[in-house]
């Protein structure tokens, strides 16, 4: 392969890691455009995760045997499999040596021969592939995974050129990851909360969107949680914020902890004292059951007075719900009545007859003036 052809694929594998939008793209974008770039008929790329000792597979790219997913949930080989990883990946950086690619082959090991994996070889053979590159991928610094590459039975087999190529690839590789982690952790900041580590207002206003529009076409159960967490004020005016802080920390515990009873669900802080718990799918009944858990497990804290709490779900008689504006006027209406009430249970729009109080204050016209909170109008 000529330097200008080899040039080209560098750039076109640099251009589709800098396109990808999600993990999952990078990484094929990754292993696909070093599988074009290296003439091969298979990659995948993996990450050695050092916690757990185990090399794991994130994607499989080109042509797959049977046992081989795209993107594989359960797909990991314990270190101790491949020495390598451990040994000369990270002892031979250590010592100052570069990350350099070696071929294996159906028959033993060839260009680069960093130690012999019986392992790598059973795959090949298994597999039907006659060869295979791996060139480790270095990123912060330290050893971060691998790219693997083989060609079928029928194709030559790498030389040390190929290698060669395949460590630089590598290199761009680890550049993309990096990049990809940035945005990744940007994405992360956007959408959580600092203080609690919950999802923020914009997590929950993209994810009910989603929510809405699922349950338009598919008639999915879509409910909602909003709590107002009772005493905040008087806590920092009486302890200080710092003790204020621990309060809204120690309920978005409480608050994530009830939200796991529902598969899926999004537990956030909305801001200030004001929380919430989105479902999609499970019964509104047991919507209600993590809620009233909810309010037990508040009033239960050393700090604050309990919390006050809402439910409004597509699955109760309040009408039709196209919108995620109306859906959270609802469950912000019971959340309101609850306070109001003092309840120390939740207070369920829809569930109340006919004349549903909280159903009757959602719909109403916004007044002139916000009473106490902007749900009929900062929430629109």
């Amino acid at each position: 392969m000529g330097e200008d052809i080899r040039l080209a694929a560098v750039v076109a594998l640099a251009q589709g890691m800098a396109a990808a939008h999600t993990p999952h793209e990078c990484w094929r974008a990754a292993a696909a455009g070093a599988c074009r770039a290296l003439d091969g008929s298979f990659a995948a790329l993996s990450v050695w995760e050092r916690d757990l000792g185990r090399l794991r597979v994130l994607v499989n790219v080109g042509e797959r045997a049977p046992d081989e997913e795209e993107f594989p949930e359960a797909e990991a080989y314990p270190v101790h499999q491949f020495p390598e990883i451990t040994e000369f990946l990270h002892e031979r950086w250590a010592g100052g040596g570069g990350p350099n690619a070696w071929v294996e082959t159906a028959e033993g090991p060839a260009a680069g021969r960093p130690g012999y994996s019986h392992r790598r070889v059973d795959a090949l053979r298994r597999r039907g592939r006659g060869c295979c590159l791996v060139a480790p991928i270095l990123l912060h610094g330290r050893a971060w995974g691998e790219l693997y590459v083989a060609r079928a039975v029928q194709a030559a087999v790498f030389g040390r050129g190929d290698a060669d190529f395949a460590t630089v690839l590598a290199s761009v590789v680890a550049a993309g990851m990096a990049q990809t982690e940035r945005l990744e952790e940007a994405r992360r900041l956007a959408y959580t909360d600092a203080l609690t580590g919950l999802a923020n207002r914009r997590a929950v206003d993209v994810r009910l969107d989603e929510a809405i529009d699922r349950h338009r076409t598919d008639d999915a159960v879509v409910s909602l949680v909003v709590c107002d967490l009772n005493g905040l004020k008087r806590v920092n005016d009486t302890q200080g914020h710092a003790v204020g802080d621990r309060l809204l920390e120690r309920f978005g515990s409480v608050l994530s902890l009830c939200g796991a009873m529902l598969p899926g669900a999004l537990a956030a802080r909305l801001g200030g004292d004001e929380f919430c718990l989105l479902a999609v799918g499970p019964p509104a009944d047991e919507v209600v059951k993590a809620a009233d858990e909810l309010c037990r497990r508040a009033g239960e804290l050393e700090l604050g007075e309990g919390v006050a709490c809402g439910v409004a779900s597509t699955a109760d008689p309040i009408g039709p719900v196209r919108s995620a504006r109306r859906l959270f006027r609802l469950a912000d209406a019971a959340q309101y009545r609850a306070k109001a009430l003092r309840a120390e249970r939740p207070v369920v729009a829809g569930r109340e007859g006919p004349d549903d109080p909280v159903v009757r204050l959602a719909d109403a016209p916004p007044p002139e003036r916000a009473e106490r909170r902007s749900f009929r109008g900062r929430r629109s």
